[in-house]
């Protein structure tokens, strides 16, 4: 029988080599990392540590990509206890699971980073294509609570029993908690396509519960004498901000290129933030709707002598800043009238208030408000007193008809103050 020991022609089994998709992707980092040698298949170490509560450990090793090389390493997980795993067979099907991933066919090596560092990544790269309205609290939500709980964390580490950890010792309202977790969202479908991680925290999830306060809104009655008391031009603005429900941003980035006074039609564009323009909030991106004849002469008038590019501008040239609008004006003059302070969201909220009273169709509301999901007509829609009176009386008249209804007058239509003069 021939000696097949010292036959040079036998050799060992080749590793398999795999190309990176990286490779034709040009990056610097991965220059010179085409391919990479790793074992068709490993089956790891089983190992049980302990005495009075022993586990079951398991162990393996894994290609990373580090500092722009291909590293290979050596993991080491808990698998579980005895008492979970009672047989060496049934620990090895745990681990065998946990390395189905690493002998996949489609296996590739992920890069490996700490929180603060793909953080760091993600913040230069990504933050500046969002909207700059969002670029300060974002940055606040990672100094403040991310970063700080978070940082010193490998991404492939951070599972759904650390982030239900981090919304439990929280020590901020729901409504923040809230906030973080759609940041952390966000930044995880970052590092998903980047292919430094695989897993989603999120499933399963608790946040604390959120009871959002009803809205402040602006009665009919309040809206009159609003515009009634107020100078121009800010009677102008809240005359828009009541008849058609712009947003605030919306309103300080009208030009009046966007304004057809003849075909009595605006069209919203754009919003601004900080004297600069962005685009509007809506998902249904520009939307356009009709004004009164009325507001539309007096738009006109308002125009008059005017040659800025925006409706309302500063004296150079520049779009009003909201906050300040309300600040120095509106919050003055809600003083002076005995109304209780409110911003000018409160325009939007009595805008669809009125529209909902008015027995407007849901599909008209959303298209002058901007909403995408009909569900938000329920946050902008509140019930006024007239309407609770009236559906009281309706309630008597059905349950108690022989008793006569002294306050029919107060139920008719002009006094329940919808008509807009």
């Amino acid at each position: 029988m021939q000696n097949l020991g010292h036959n040079s022609q036998v050799t060992a089994p080749a590793e398999r080599a795999i190309v990176l998709p990286e490779a034709n992707t040009g990056d610097p980092l991965l220059k010179g990392l085409e391919r990479m040698a790793r074992k068709r298949f490993q089956r790891g170490q089983l190992l049980l540590r302990g005495t009075r509560h022993p586990v079951w450990v398991g162990r393996w090793r894994e290609d990373v990509i580090e500092g722009g090389q291909i590293k290979r390493v050596q993991r080491k997980e808990i698998l579980g206890t005895k008492a979970d795993y009672p047989t060496r067979k049934l620990a090895f099907r745990a681990l065998e699971e946990r390395l189905s991933n690493i002998n996949n066919l489609t296996y590739r090596p992920r890069p490996v980073a700490k929180f603060s560092e793909f953080a760091e990544k993600w913040e230069r790269l990504i933050l500046p294509n969002l909207k700059p309205s969002s670029h300060p609290p974002i940055r606040s939500q990672l100094r403040k609570h991310l970063r700080p709980r978070l940082g010193t964390v490998a991404m492939k580490d951070i599972s759904g029993e650390l982030v239900q950890s981090f919304v439990a010792d929280c020590d901020v309202n729901p409504k923040t908690v809230k906030n973080l977790i759609a940041t952390l969202r966000t930044m995880w479908n970052s590092a998903k396509a980047w292919g430094y991680v695989g897993h989603d925290p999120f499933d399963g999830l608790v946040l604390p519960e959120w009871r959002k306060e009803e809205q402040r809104y602006f009665t009919i009655e309040e809206m009159c004498r609003i515009l009634d008391a107020a100078p121009e031009p800010y009677r102008t603005f809240y005359w828009l901000a009541a008849e058609t429900g712009m947003r605030a941003s919306e309103l300080c980035a009208l030009r009046w290129e966007d304004i057809d006074t003849d075909s009595l039609v605006v069209q919203v564009r754009n919003s601004v933030w900080r004297g600069e323009l962005q685009s509007v909030k809506s998902v249904a991106g520009n939307r356009r709707f009709s004004i009164s004849p009325e507001l539309a002469t007096h738009l006109t008038g308002h125009r008059s002598g005017q040659s800025g590019e925006f409706v309302f501008h500063s004296n150079r040239g520049t779009p009003w800043d909201p906050n300040l609008v309300v600040k120095r004006k509106l919050y003055p003059l809600l003083d002076a009238l005995g109304i209780a302070r409110a911003g000018l969201h409160a325009f939007r909220h009595g805008n669809e208030t009125v529209m909902d009273r008015l027995k407007t169709p849901v599909a008209l509301r959303l298209a002058r408000l901007g909403h995408a999901d009909p569900r938000m007509m329920v946050n902008y829609s509140h019930v006024a007193s007239e309407d609770d009176r009236k559906l009281t009386a309706e309630l008597g008249r059905i349950l108690c008809p022989s008793v006569p209804n002294t306050n029919k007058e107060a139920l008719t239509l002009e006094t329940q103050g919808l008509t807009v003069q």
